[in-house]
C-alpha cells in the first residue's frame, strides 16, 4: 500500500482540482465582484493553479532538507508579510479582517506563507531535540513562544479560524515530536479559551447566529441558512449542474468558502461524499507517506502538511453544514483562492518528495548490504 500511496494520493488532488474548477465555472459568473466578465474569477484561479503546479513540481523535485536549513527565512517571511497587512495602502481591510495583501493587481494571503514557516519550525526543531519531548522548557515553552508571535499577528487580523487551524496543527506535530501529554493538554484548554474569547469580541454575532439560525436568518446567519438550503434543495441526486439557484447572490460567497454546499445543490449527495471521501483518502495517504520517511523532519513535515490539509478541510465542511461556528476558511483544492490554492499543492509536492526519499532510501540500505557480503574478506 505505501509504495502506490503517492499515485493514490496524486488522483485524488487531481479529482477535486477538476470538481473545483467544474464548480467555480458554474458558480463564479454570479459573483458580485466578477465585473462583468463571466470567466473573472475562473482565469484568475487558472492561473493560480498553474503556478501551484509549478510550486508542487518544485517541492516534489527539491529535496525537502533545503526547507530544514532554510525555516528561519520561512519564518522570517511570514512574520514579515504578516505585518504588511497593517501598513496602510497594502494591507487590504475586507469584512472586518486584515488578512490580505495587495500588490498591484495581485494579493494574496500572508497567512498561507505562516502556515508553511510553522510546520518548517517545528520540524526542524523537534528533529534537532529529539529527546527534549519531556523536558518543559524545550519540548513545550521554547516551539510555544516561537509560534506565538505569529499566531498573534494572524489573531490581531480577526482571524480566528486560521488561528485555530495553525494551533491545532501545532498541536499535532509536538505531541507527534514527543511533548509530554498534560502540557499538551493545558495547550489545547489555553488555545480554545483565547480563540472563545477573541470570538466573543469579535464574531459575537456568528457565535449567537450558530445558536438559532432561523432568527439570524437575514443576518449574520444568511450564509450558513442558504447553505442548508441548498443541501435540501440539492438532495441525492442534485440539481444538476449549472441549476444551482443560490449562487444567484442569496448564497454570499458562493464561489469560496460556501462552494461545499454548491456541490451539493448541483451534483447531490453522492459527490458531496465522494469529496469527503477524497479528503480521507489524501489523509491516509499522507500519514502513510510521514509514518515511511526515512528520518524525523520527514515525518514531522508530513504529519503537519497532513494536519493542515485535513483539519482545513473538515472546518470548512463543519461550518458549511452547520456543525461549527462560521469561520472564513476555504475548502483546499476546490475553493476560489490563489495563496491557498498554492499552498496546498507546495504542501501535497513536499509529500511526494518525502515519499520519494522513503522509497530509495530502503532500496540504497539494501544495496549497501548486498555490496558488504559480496566484499572478499582479507
Amino acid at each position: 500500500m505505501h509504495r502506490k500511496s503517492a499515485y493514490i494520493l496524486f488522483l485524488a488532488v487531481l479529482g477535486m482540482l477538476v470538481i473545483g474548477i467544474v464548480m467555480l465555472f458554474s458558480t463564479s459568473a454570479f459573483a458580485r465582484d466578477s465585473h462583468g466578465d463571466a470567466y473573472f474569477f475562473l482565469k484568475r484561479q487558472a492561473l493560480w493553479l498553474g503556478i501551484g503546479l509549478v510550486a508542487c513540481v518544485v517541492a516534489a523535485l527539491i529535496d525537502y532538507h533545503l526547507w530544514q536549513r532554510t525555516w528561519w527565512l520561512w519564518f522570517a517571511l511570514a512574520v514579515g508579510v504578516l505585518a504588511l497587512c497593517f501598513v496602510p495602502h497594502l494591507g487590504m481591510r475586507i469584512n472586518g479582517s486584515r488578512r490580505w495583501v495587495g500588490l498591484g493587481p495581485i494579493s494574496f494571503q500572508p497567512s498561507e506563507i505562516a502556515k508553511i514557516a510553522t510546520v518548517f519550525f517545528l520540524a526542524w526543531w523537534f528533529a534537532r531535540y529529539e529527546k527534549a519531548g519531556n523536558n518543559p522548557l524545550l519540548g513545550f515553552i521554547l516551539p510555544l513562544a516561537m509560534v506565538s508571535p505569529l499566531l498573534m499577528l494572524i489573531l490581531c487580523e480577526v482571524d480566528l479560524g486560521t488561528t485555530a487551524l495553525i494551533g491545532a496543527t501545532a498541536f499535532v506535530m509536538m505531541f507527534v515530536g514527543g511533548t509530554n501529554p498534560i502540557l499538551l493538554g493545558l495547550l489545547a484548554f489555553g488555545e480554545s479559551g483565547a480563540i472563545l474569547f477573541a470570538a466573543t469580541h469579535a464574531r459575537m454575532g456568528r457565535l449567537i447566529a450558530f445558536t438559532d439560525l432561523e432568527h439570524y436568518k437575514q443576518d449574520a446567519g444568511l450564509q450558513q441558512m442558504q447553505a442548508l438550503i441548498a443541501w435540501g434543495s440539492g438532495g441525492i441526486e442534485g440539481l444538476g449542474l449549472g441549476n444551482g439557484r443560490q449562487k444567484m447572490l442569496y448564497l454570499p460567497y458562493a464561489h469560496t468558502d460556501f462552494i461545499f454546499p454548491m456541490i451539493g445543490e448541483e451534483l447531490g449527495l453522492r459527490i458531496s461524499l465522494l469529496i469527503i471521501f477524497l479528503f480521507v483518502v489524501i489523509i491516509v495517504c499522507g500519514m502513510m507517506i510521514a509514518l515511511h520517511a526515512k528520518d524525523r523532519f520527514g515525518l514531522l513535515t508530513g504529519c503537519g502538511i497532513v494536519s493542515l490539509l485535513g483539519l482545513q478541510a473538515a472546518v470548512n465542511i463543519g461550518v458549511t453544514t452547520s456543525l461549527l461556528p462560521n469561520k472564513g476558511l476555504p475548502l483546499p483544492f476546490i475553493s476560489y483562492g490563489g495563496s491557498n490554492l498554492v499552498a496546498c499543492l507546495f504542501g501535497i509536492g513536499l509529500l511526494l518528495n518525502i515519499y520519494r526519499q522513503g522509497i530509495l532510501e530502503p532500496v540504497n540500505t539494501k544495496r549497501t548490504a548486498l555490496q558488504v557480503r559480496m566484499t572478499p574478506r582479507i
